[in-house]
């Protein structure tokens, strides 16, 4: 599971053989949320409301980065990190 990101305790990863269509995840403490890379909706899940406040900001930044990273997973590479959340 590559973590592509750590901002304010949020570990945001990928898994390489992760189910269609093409998301992340994200964990704060004991919550977790798998996120849609197209349209950036929570698909399972729940994080507090300040922590998916920052998940939402950053994932709108960097949605072509998660595109690329899901895309290099898929073909076997190791996908580049993603900036953190400042």
């Amino acid at each position: 599971m590559p973590e592509l990101s750590r901002f304010f305790g949020i570990v945001i990863t990928m898994y390489a053989r992760d189910h269609p269509p093409p998301h992340f995840h994200a964990r704060y403490g004991e919550h977790e949320v798998l996120v849609d890379v197209e349209s950036l909706q929570v698909m399972r899940g729940s994080l507090p409301r300040r922590a998916q406040d920052m998940v939402d900001e950053w994932s709108v930044m960097h949605r072509a980065e998660l595109r690329a990273a899901w895309d290099a997973l898929r073909s076997g590479r190791a996908p580049a990190g993603i900036a953190p959340l400042d």
